[in-house]
């Protein structure tokens, strides 16, 4: 149970760190936004729908 918490919690640090690594030159963005998806398990059948969504 608490594995599960802390997959999430990293995950989302990750994604985080990714966002503002993009921005930054000194992190590597895409591949912290990579791994932090993959703690979270997130498919990339998953992403393809939220952006169908997004498009209407």
């Amino acid at each position: 149970m608490y594995v599960k918490i802390l997959k999430r919690i990293a995950g989302f640090a990750l994604v985080g760190l990714g966002i503002i690594g993009i921005f930054v030159p000194i992190l590597q963005g895409i591949l912290l936004i990579l791994a932090g998806l993959f703690l979270l398990e997130i498919k990339v059948e998953d992403i393809k729908k939220w952006i169908k969504k997004l498009k209407f």
